[in-house]
């Protein structure tokens, strides 16, 4: 493991004999501890260590970017040469600058310690719980690890970020069948920094395993329909992402492109719905203390009951749009709880879906999605009747915010992100 304090020091030294007075660099180094499984055993152990460098660099308001994974005095010296060279090779702008600086800081958070032998006992538990009571499930395979992380960030403004963080990571991929019909696969993953509890405990990992079992009925769509649609917290981080890289991102607002562009301050979904970005939450597994740009990090209010209170801007959009830069890592997404449970929800419903994944190509730039309902279930008369197959659905990301119907009481904490479920109507929903 390299020390980080006199690979800083080298940086520095490189880039002064470079004359750069305006420059910005993060170095890192990570642990990643790993058990694998392929079906009911444990195949794989191993440990991989990665470290990484990346340089900017703003001469005469020219701007370039290096990155490494050579720590050495060779790799450290070739990337500073290359964040020079792009730097004089790129367009001078106004808004390619250095964050102020900021209040220095040290941070630490999860567990920096793996207990592999727990972890194992934890997985092996998750493969004969699963065998015993979801027999007609097949995990493909279960990815555990835990990942170890040391980042020192610096800048020519004066600011010094140096975090430790850690954390067990746990993916399911798995299938269903009964020997004579089979589901597709369907994965799902959570963080946590707790091994005191099973495995199946995180994130929705029990309900997935029960709803591959569910995906085994299958049902016949009415052909097409408008319908309601209660979107799973997995699903509905999907949903949130495309519609913050649509509506509230950096690119979207620097092209002029986002329908949210000129709503600040104004009701665009429904009241609702509260959405933040949180740097520090008990349910998360790990912080998030600062940003890529070198601020420290904020909690972000985005929507509250339906109204737009922020984008989520880095600091050169910010510069070349005259907005404030979000002093958020972007990460940590929180949305408020409602007041019906899911069950409550799914008896409203005169015909919809629970829709599990969502398959499509990216969004148009008015928000318009298309695609495949994947690990979806049909929803008739209040009741569930059965999973579905080969189901399109179309709609409009910012009109799903609209035409919310409900906000469940439950949240799903994947350790990464606090989210209920969410139905929203108005979707146009086929089947063959």
């Amino acid at each position: 493991m390299n020390d980080l304090n006199i690979t800083s020091e080298k940086l520095e030294t490189l880039l002064r004999e470079q004359g750069v007075s305006e420059f910005a660099y993060s170095i890192s180094e990570s642990e990643k501890r790993e058990l694998n499984t392929e079906l009911t055993d444990v195949t794989l152990y191993r440990t991989v260590f990665d470290n990484t460098a990346s340089v900017t660099v703003v001469i005469d308001g020219e701007k370039g970017n290096a990155s490494c994974n050579d720590l050495s005095d060779t790799g450290l010296r070739k990337a500073v040469e290359d964040a020079v060279l792009g730097a004089r090779s790129s367009a001078p702008d106004e808004a390619n600058v250095i964050a102020e600086k900021q209040e220095s800081g040290t941070f630490c958070s999860g567990v920096l310690e793996a207990d592999m032998d727990l972890l194992y006992d934890r997985l092996q538990e998750m493969l004969d719980m699963v065998k015993n009571d979801y027999p007609l499930v097949n995990l493909a395979q279960i990815l555990a690890d835990h990942t170890k992380t040391h980042t020192v960030y610096v800048n020519s403004s004066g600011t010094r970020f140096e975090n430790q963080n850690g954390a067990y990571t746990v993916m399911l991929e798995m299938s269903g069948s009964d020997g004579k019909t089979n589901t597709g696969l369907d994965y799902t993953a959570a963080m946590t920094n707790d091994l005191t509890k099973p495995m199946a405990d995180m994130g929705a990992f029990r309900q997935h395993l029960k709803d591959v079992e569910a995906s085994l009925n299958i049902t016949k769509l009415p052909g097409k329909f408008e319908g309601t649609v209660i979107f799973t917290p997995d699903c509905l981080e999907e949903l949130l992402g495309a519609t913050a890289q649509n509506y509230l991102a950096g690119q979207a607002v620097l092209n002029g492109t986002s329908q949210w562009l000129d709503k600040l301050d104004q009701k665009v979904a429904s009241d609702k719905i509260t959405l933040s970005l949180k740097t520090d939450d008990p349910r998360f597994a790990m912080s998030n203390p600062y940003t890529a740009d070198g601020y420290r990090a904020e909690d972000v209010t985005i929507i509250e009951r339906g109204v737009l209170k922020s984008f989520l801007l880095n600091l050169y959009v910010a510069k070349k749009t005259g907005r404030p830069v979000t002093k958020n890592t972007g990460s940590g997404m929180v949305m408020e709880c409602g007041d019906k449970s899911l069950e409550e929800i799914i008896a409203s419903i005169d015909k919809g879906l629970i829709m599990g994944r969502f398959s499509g190509g990216r969004p148009g730039a008015n928000g318009d999605f298309s695609g495949v309902a994947k690990n979806s279930f049909y929803v008739e008369n209040g009741k569930i009747v059965g999973a579905v197959a080969e189901t399109m659905v179309n709609g409009n990301l910012g009109q799903l915010l609209e035409n919310v119907v409900a906000v469940s009481k439950e949240q799903v904490s994947n350790g990464a992100s606090v989210l209920p479920y969410l139905a929203c109507s108005g979707v146009v929903i086929s089947g063959k």
